[in-house]
C-alpha cells in the first residue's frame, strides 16, 4: 500500500463515523489518501476530522463557494488508483446504477478510469429491496466490485444484513485488489447450516449449527471476487450479492442432491455444513404420539457427502473439509484430511466457551495436505473467511 493512491468517497449515511477508522488504516499502511464527502455525508461526520486524518483537503462541492476554486472531478479520477465508496447508500447506488450525477462523487466516478468498490450500508428491508437488487446487478455489470454489507444492530433498531462491512473488512478487500491478488472469475462451492432429519410431521434430528460460519466464507468468497454457489441447511443467515446462487435445503439428502448438481462446474468446494451423520430410517406419517415411556427410532446412514466430492471431482478442484471434535482432535482432524483426499480441513475448536454454536466468534486450526498447520486466534467468523478464502486463491 505504500504511496498507492486511495480516493474515498463518502455518502450520508449512519456508518460514515467508521470512516475515521478507515482512513487511519490506511495511512498507518502509508498509502496516499484524498476524500470526497457528499453535502449529505457531513451530518454524520465532520470535514474537519475527514481532512485531518487524511491529510488532505475534503471537497464536497463543484467549487469552494468562499474562494471560488474549482474541485475538478477529472482530476480526482485521475489520480486514484482506486475510489472507494463508503458507506454506499442507497440513494448513491441508484444514481449510480442509473447514470444520475448530481454531485461532486458522482461526477467522479464516472470518470474514473481504474477500479471502484463499495460497502453498501442500509436497513435491512432496503438492502432486500428489488430495486437495490437490479441496480447491484447493474453496477456489477460496469464492473464494481462489491464488499457484501454485514449483519448486526442497525441504526433503525433492527438486527439483521444491512450493517456496512467494518473498516478491517474494507481495507483488507482493498490491499488484496492492490497487490492485484484479487481471483479471477472462479467458482465455489460452498455448504453451510445444519441438516433436519425427519421423525414426524413436527420433529427432527438436527444439530445446533446456525450456518454462521459457511455464511462468513460466502461472504468473504464473493468480496474476493469468486462466484458462489451456496447450499445451505435451516438458518436464519441472509446474503444479497449479485455472484450469488443460494439453495436451500433440509435434509442431508437434499443436500447431496444438490452438491452433485453444482460440483462439476465449480473450481473448489468448502463443506462446511453440520451434515447429520444418521437419519430415521422411516418417517411418521403422523404425529408419534407420548405412549411409552421408551421410544425407538432406528437410524440409517446419511450420505457422506465430502467423500463423494472427493472421489468425483477432476484434477483441477480444490476441496476443503471442516472437523469438530471433542476429543483428540487434531488427531481425528488429521485422519479425516487424509481419508478423504482432501486439501486442507479446518478443526473448529470445542475448547474456548466463546467459540460457539450460533456466535459471531470461532477458533480454527487449518491443516494442509501435507499437515501444515495455521492456528487462527479466537476472531470474528468473517475474519477467519477472509483468512480461509485467501489460503484459498493462493493454491488456485
Amino acid at each position: 500500500m505504500f504511496g498507492k493512491r486511495i480516493l474515498l468517497g463518502i455518502t450520508g449515511g449512519i456508518a460514515a463515523y467508521k470512516i475515521a477508522y478507515l482512513i487511519r488504516i490506511f495511512k498507518k499502511q502509508e498509502a496516499e489518501v484524498k476524500c470526497i464527502m457528499t453535502p449529505a455525508s457531513s451530518d454524520f461526520i465532520s470535514p474537519v476530522v475527514v481532512s485531518t486524518l487524511s491529510e488532505n483537503q475534503v471537497s464536497i462541492e463543484f467549487w469552494d463557494k468562499t474562494t471560488g476554486k474549482w474541485n475538478n472531478h477529472v482530476d480526482y479520477a485521475l489520480w486514484a488508483d482506486v475510489l472507494i465508496i463508503a458507506p454506499a447508500t442507497m440513494n448513491t447506488i441508484g444514481k449510480m446504477a442509473n447514470g444520475l450525477c448530481d454531485n461532486l462523487l458522482l461526477a467522479t466516478y464516472f470518470s474514473m478510469k481504474k477500479k471502484t468498490i463499495i460497502a453498501p450500508a442500509m436497513d435491512l428491508d432496503m438492502y432486500r429491496h428489488p430495486s437495490f437488487l437490479r441496480n447491484m446487478n447493474i453496477l456489477q455489470g460496469d464492473g464494481v466490485s462489491i464488499i457484501p454489507a454485514e449483519e448486526g444492530e442497525l441504526a433503525s433498531g433492527l438486527n439483521g444484513e444491512g450493517r456496512m462491512a467494518e473498516p478491517e473488512t474494507i481495507a483488507t478487500f482493498v490491499n488484496d485488489f492492490i497487490s492485484e491478488s484479487v481471483v479471477p472469475k472462479q467458482t465455489l462451492l460452498i455448504t453451510a447450516g445444519p441438516t433436519f432429519e425427519h421423525i414426524d410431521p413436527v420433529r427432527y434430528i438436527g444439530n445446533h449449527s446456525s450456518g454462521k460460519m459457511g455464511f462468513a466464507i460466502a461472504k468473504a468468497a464473493l468480496a474476493k471476487g469468486y462466484k458462489v454457489h451456496l447450499v445451505s441447511g435451516p438458518t436464519k443467515e441472509e446474503i444479497v450479492h449479485p455472484n450469488l446462487m443460494r439453495h436451500d435445503v433440509i435434509t442431508a439428502n437434499q443436500m447431496m442432491e444438490a452438491v452433485q448438481s453444482f460440483w462439476p462446474n465449480c473450481d473448489c468446494g468448502v463443506f462446511s455444513a453440520a451434515v447429520a451423520d444418521y437419519r430415521p430410517l422411516s418417517k411418521s406419517e403422523e404425529k408419534i404420539k407420548k405412549n411409552e415411556d421408551v421410544l425407538d427410532i432406528k437410524l440409517t446412514k446419511n450420505p457422506d457427502i465430502l467423500s463423494w466430492a472427493s472421489a468425483s471431482r477432476e484434477n483441477h478442484q480444490k476441496i476443503i473439509g471442516f472437523a469438530l471434535e471433542t476429543n483428540n482432535e487434531e488427531e481425528y482432524a488429521l485422519k479425516k484430511l487424509e481419508r478423504k483426499k482432501l486439501d486442507m480441513i479446518v478443526l473448529n475448536s470445542t475448547k474456548d466457551d466463546q467459540a460457539t454454536f450460533g456466535g459471531e466468534l470461532n477458533k480454527v486450526t487449518i491443516f494442509d495436505k501435507t499437515q501444515n498447520r495455521i492456528e487462527l486466534p479466537l476472531q470474528t467468523k468473517l475474519n477467519i473467511g477472509i483468512e480461509l478464502i485467501n489460503l484459498i486463491s493462493k493454491e488456485q
